[in-house]
Formats: structure tokens, sequence, C-alpha cells
């Protein structure tokens, strides 16, 4: 291969470290500014909104309510149709259930205008009480969602009266009869808090009307096509009616999967003709965004004597909070992806709850609920090894996939086939790297610190299967390039440069020689978007699908220019020619010539799903240095492994692999959203809300163990999410083995571990 499989240059990398113009908020011209009066209530009753000195405010231009706007319920989770979540939301509702839910929509012709306004909005509230502990939700006196035309479109197990968003239990043999059998049981809770993705741009969009009645939608997001669907029902107006255009995206990480901001702007433009905008400050992003889930999850994990696990069950309790975005999805990864990585047990069970409450509802975010499956279950494996006095490293390998099980069904990955794996290469690399047995399990350096490693294995999918579409167009032009058409929205993964990669190999051409342009839902073929890890897989097999049939019509082209049979002519890349005969005509004449007369002009298009979604595998060990005086953990190594197939691009899938693991450092170390008792974020700024800066990941160091996935393009599988997995449990069994204390709640803070080691030495 000459392009794919090697690491190339991202085609837009220049314009972005030279800080061209191509964010949302950089090409929206002079229109109205959209803010939000927002609740500072969890939980209450509007009973008179007073707008009229707002409304006097020279220069602005309207102030909507709950009385202005469209009734219509929606999800504004990006999906699939019909979607998963219920539709349970409002543009602007008469009833709070969060604090921060938007109340009024402001435009105005400057900020400082709209700001006055908004100080002028007089609202009376008739204040409720909140249910703020999702443990208690379920069937609590409270209900967050009374109304009448809540309506969920897909049966979830939702039961809105009893505070339940998704329900659902699996099981595969018996795990209680199992349990009975075995010799070691590990039985213990888990609890991840709610994260947020902290993309650098924060929610932002732009509206305007064309010079044909339609709305167009200018937005920072993963799901143009969702986007359409969500504001056509937010709106009540057809989806013909809108247009979404994506730019370049300050990133994402799931967070924009939801349709956080589009409403606002869109409506205020909808019902005043006039252009709009609306960017979030970063509070409103991390107190009204869409975070990753916070859950609860007991783990009964049953064994022999010599470590072979026979039975798993996770028992999942979900924080969905005041709106089902995603709720009834994310949930389903913590179990079916988490517990197929153990594919050799004989019984499975899986049951979650997915419950309202009044606190900021939750969203997708890269591992999609899969990040606190592995959470639990890896750190109960480790608790296992630890009860067994066991390497763990040496439990993995005696009952994770392997190299020897492709061609096993997985029964709690929807029975799909395992076709490529080298999770035990990975892991065997990982373990080479970091030195890991001299470094097991700690060793006292003095002055009170010690060094300690920690394992953990994961796995996730490639997109969702018998579900995500991807559809490309190829076109040939005029001198002989070539214009890439997607669907799929690059968040600054790289996907334009990756599927562009792929279209050179198969045309034999330069990368240069590829124009690929950003989503544009009037011109762009439909594909469902940027998440799930589906782009790659899903829409890299269908650019390969259109340059097959592309290069077959420039066969049939320059063959008919030549006057020669198709079967007698070659193409390979630069022109077409006939060995036989000695003739030729070059791509440049073909293409300049299909603009002429009556010849060809020559596009093609194909889509593309997939019946399967196979998972790439990770390896993941970290070395740490801990205080035992302050409780501090310092990151020193971290050797990450990753079977992701082919990689298409090893350096982009390097700089993907590193991201997903700062970020899940962060989750493990530092994130922690905190609410007070009347429901109010309480960390709502970077000065509270501590992310990890590069001096605190300490040194990554990924390879890869490339497999070969027969069903992707070039043997290809995802990256985007798997890379976030390793790090909470991982962590988590090194500071173990550095204090044998085990921590089942993140984040594990210098606190936590320093109280905990004084409580053990009653101290």
């Amino acid at each position: 291969m000459k392009i794919v499989n090697k690491g190339v240059r991202k085609k837009d990398a220049l314009a972005l470290v030279t800080g061209k113009p191509v964010y949302t908020d950089d090409i929206a011209p002079n229109c109205l500014t959209v803010k939000l009066l927002r609740s500072p209530h969890a939980h209450a009753m509007i009973e008179d909104i007073s707008t009229e000195k707002a409304k006097k405010v020279p220069g602005i231009e309207c102030v909507l309510t709950y009385e202005d706007v469209p009734k219509t319920r929606f999800t504004t989770a990006g999906q699939t149709y019909p979607e998963f979540s219920p539709y349970d939301r409002s543009i602007l509702d008469k009833h709070i259930r969060c604090v921060g839910d938007p109340v009024a929509i402001v435009a105005g012709w400057d900020e400082k205008s709209v700001d006055k306004a908004i100080g002028l909005l007089k609202v009376k509230y008739n204040v409720l009480e909140p249910i703020l502990d999702f443990r208690k939700a379920k069937d609590n006196k409270i209900i967050v969602h009374p109304e009448e035309d809540f309506k969920a479109l897909v049966d979830v197990g939702t039961d809105k009266d009893r505070n339940i968003c998704a329900s659902e239990v699996f099981e595969f043999g018996n795990v209680e009869e199992e349990l009975k059998k075995c010799s070691q049981i590990i039985d213990e809770t888990y609890h991840t808090k709610a994260n947020h993705q902290t993309a650098m741009e924060t929610f932002r969009t732009y509206t305007y009307m064309d010079a044909y009645g339609r709305l167009n939608i200018l937005s920072s997001t993963q799901v143009p096509f969702h986007i359409r669907r969500i504001m056509a029902n937010a709106l009540d107006i057809p989806k013909s009616k809108i247009r979404v255009i994506k730019p370049r995206i300050g990133g994402g990480f799931g967070s924009k999967q939801s349709s956080v901001s589009e409403m606002f702007p869109a409506v205020v433009t909808w019902i005043t003709g006039k252009p709009a905008k609306i960017v979030f400050s970063r509070k409103e992003s991390l107190t009204n965004g869409s975070p990753r889930h916070e859950s609860e999850i007991r783990i009964r994990l049953g064994a022999d004597d010599d470590g072979m696990i026979k039975a798993i069950h996770m028992d999942t309790l979900w924080n969905a909070g005041a709106y089902g975005d995603h709720g009834p999805t994310t949930v389903g990864l913590a179990g079916h992806k988490a517990m197929t990585i153990y594919n050799s047990a004989a019984a499975y069970k899986f049951n979650y709850d997915v419950l309202y409450t009044n606190t900021m509802g939750g969203g997708a975010y890269r591992g999609y609920g899969a990040t606190q499956g592995f959470f639990a279950l890896e750190s109960a494996i480790n608790e296992l090894a630890a009860r067994l006095n066991m390497d763990p490293t040496e439990l993995r390998m005696k009952n994770m996939l392997t190299q020897s099980q492709v061609g096993n069904k997985m029964p709690t990955y929807y029975n799909e086939e395992l076709k490529s794996c080298t999770l035990d290469k990975c892991l065997l690399r990982a373990k080479e790297m970091i030195g890991w047995d001299e470094k097991y399990p700690c060793k006292d350096m003095g002055n009170h610190k010690v060094r300690s490693v920690g394992v953990a294995v994961c796995m996730q999918g490639s997109g969702i299967s018998n579900v995500d579409v991807g559809a490309v167009e190829i076109r040939l032009n005029d001198d002989g390039f070539y214009t890439l058409m997607i669907g799929a929205t690059d968040m600054g993964t790289g996907c334009d440069t990756i599927l562009s990669q792929i279209a050179a190999e198969c045309l034999e051409c330069e990368l240069d020689n590829i124009a690929v342009n950003g989503v544009d839902t009037d011109v762009s073929p439909y594909d469902t978007g940027s998440y799930a890890s589906s782009t790659t897989y899903i829409t890299g097999m269908a650019v390969i699908k259109a340059c097959e049939a592309l290069k077959n019509k420039i066969l049939h082209e320059g063959a008919r220019l030549l006057n020669l049979n198709s079967d007698d002519v070659e193409f390979n890349g630069k022109e077409v020619f006939s060995l036989k005969e000695n003739k030729s005509i070059s791509l440049k004449d073909i293409g300049n010539n299909s603009l002429v007369g009556f010849n060809n002009y020559l596009t093609a298009s194909a889509s593309n799903y997939s019946p399967t979604s196979p998972p790439p595998f990770m390896a993941g060990i970290v070395e740490i240095e801990l205080d035992k005086l302050t409780g501090k953990v310092d990151i020193i190594d971290y050797a990450a492994v990753v079977d992701c197939g082919t990689p298409i691009n090893p350096n982009l899938a390097r700089v993907q692999t590193e991201g997903g693991l700062v970020q899940g450092i962060g989750m493990t170390l530092f994130e922690d959203i905190i609410y007070d008792e009347n429901g109010r974020m309480m960390n709502d700024s970077f000065m509270q809300y501590k992310i990890p800066s590069r001096i605190d990941a300490g040194n990554i160091r990924v390879e890869f163990e490339s497999s070969y996935e027969p069903t992707g393009p070039f043997g290809a599988k995802s990256i985007g999410e798997v890379v976030i997995n390793t790090p909470a449990p991982a962590i988590a069994n090194a500071i173990y083995n550095a204090t044998a204390l085990n921590f089942r709640e993140l984040p594990i803070t210098a606190e936590k571990i320093a109280l905990k080691m004084l409580e053990r030495n009653n101290i």
C-alpha cells in the first residue's frame, strides 16, 4: 500500500495551526446575539414571566418564553430514527427540571443590550422539592416527567411515572447456579461520577433564512443529518425547510452528538426571519452540556481457585439526569462491551435501570458507557487476582479474548463472531514496554514515595451493527482530479484525511488529487454522523465501493474514447491504456472530455452498513508514583498497545490514543461534578473543575499490534473510543498495589487516598 497505513499530514492541518477562520464563530457574520435566562432552581413550575421591561431595551429584537415557542416534544440525542431516547424535552417548558434549564430566550443586536434585558426579566416560580440522588429516584413520590405528552418511540422499558427512563435484563446461562459452584466470588459496587468532555470550542450555532425561505443552520456538531431531524421536530416544521452545514469543529468527544445549542437561535430566526447566533459560555457548557452519565455498578464475579472465570453479573444504575438524552443506549455498552472481553464464562447477567433526577441531563461521551463498565469489571478482575495472589496479567491471559478464539461466537455481544483479535499480543507487548515483571507490584523509593504498576484491558466496537450508514459520492473533474463528497463529520479526528487516503489508495493517485468538503445536508450524501467509532469502518467501506465503481466507469469511458473494447484496457491511476494496441489516454484528458458535448460526466456513489461491529482491543499498563504522606498520585509512564486492525493513518491513530488516555486519566484522578443541596453544580469553571494538563499525563507511549479485520477497509477497525477505557481501572489497580487499598469510586483524589490510609492506620 502506498498511502493507506502511512502517517500523512491532516488535510486541514495548516489552516488550523495558522488560525484561519474555519470555526462557526469565525464565519458567522453580524447577526442577532442570542442568550438564555436560566433557572436557579432544580425543580419548579413557572407561574409568571414579566417581559415588558426587557422588550423595551434598545436593540432587543425578541424575548421568547414557553408561550411563544412550539410545544412539541423531542429528544436532543443525535441518534438514528427512531431514536431510542424518549421525547421528553421542549425548547422552553413551564416545568423546570434542573438548575440551568432555559426559562427565556433573548435576542438583540448587541451583547450589552441582551445582558441588560435578561437582567430585567422577572420570573415567579413555584419551587418544588427536587430528587437529586439517583439511588433514590425509582418509585419516588417526586416525578421528574409527569407530562402527558411524553412519548417513547422505542420500547426500552420506560416508565416515566416511576422515574424510569430505561430498564432491561439480559441473561445468558444461569448466573445464580454458576455462582454457587464458584470458590471465589468478588461482590463489590463501583461508582463513577459524571464527567465533562471539555472541548476547547464550546457549543455554538449560527442560523439564517435563505432566499428560498429555508432555515439554514451552521453549527459545531458531530451529527448534521440528525440535527436536521431534531430541529424539524423541535420547530414542528418539515425537514425540507432545513439545511445544516458543519464547519470545522473545535472538539466534540460525544458532547456534540446531542443538539445542545441549535434550537435557540433556530427558533429566533424562524420567528423573526433575522440571522442569529448563540455561543455558550464555558459555565453554560459545564452546567448544561451533555456530560458522561453517573453510574453505580455492582459486580458479582465468580471463579475457581485456578482463576477461571465462571460467571459475571453486572447490576447497573444509571443517572439520566433531567432528560433521557442517550440514557437508554449508553447503558447497554457498560455490560455488552465489558463482559464480552471474558467470553469463556458459563453464564452472564446484565440488568440496568436508567433513572430520571433533577440534575443536569447526561449525554454521549467517548467510550459511551463502556468506560464506566470497564472501570467496574476490570477493577473486579484485579481484586480477584489479589484474592488469588495471582499476577493480574496472568489472570487475564487465562480468560480474555485472544487470537485463538477468532471464529468463536460472543453471546454477550449480540452473538457476533470474532473475526480479528491480537489482544494477547497487546498485553504481552505492554508488559515489555513498562517492564512489568521487574516492577510488579511496587517498589519503595524512600522518602514516603512508592512506585507501582497497574493493568487493564478493554474493547469497544466499530459502528452500530445494522444501524449506522455511511455514504459517499466521488466525482472525476476536469484536469483529472477528484472531489470526494462525504456526510461523515470530521471533528478533529482527521476523517477527511483518512477517507481521502482510502480513496487515493483505491484510485492509485496522490492524496492531493482528492478534494474533500465538509458536510452540508443539501449536497452531502447521508451519513449517520461521527459517533460510535463508525467513520473509518463504516464510511471507509463506502469509499472503497464508490471508488471501485468510478474506476470501472473511467475504464469504460477511456476505452470508448480510444475506440477500444473495455476488456482490452487497463487503468493505472494516471491513464487508461492498452498494451496490445499501444494506445493511451490520460486521466486529465478523460476528465476534460467528460465535460464536453456528448461525453460522459463521471461520478459514482455508494452507501455502506455493516451487520457486525468488530471490536478493537487495547491493553493499558500504567506506572505511578504515590506519596504516602499526601496521597498524591503522579503518572510516570503509560504503555498502551492497540489492536485497531490495520491503522489507516498511524500518526492520527497515535494522537487519538494519546488524547483518549489523557481524558481517562482526568476521569480517574481529577474530574468530579459536584452539586450542592439545591442541585446547583458548584465547580462550574476550570478554576474548580480540574482537567489534566500535559504535565499531569506523564510519559505516554503508544504502539499497535495490527490484526486484519476482513469486513473493514483494508482490514481496519475503529480506534476513537476504545482508547479511553483502560486508565481508570489500571490506575486504580496501581494505587492498590501501592497502598493495599481498593478505591471503587471515581475520581480517586489525593485527599481520598490520604484519608483512607489514615483511617486504616487508626490515625
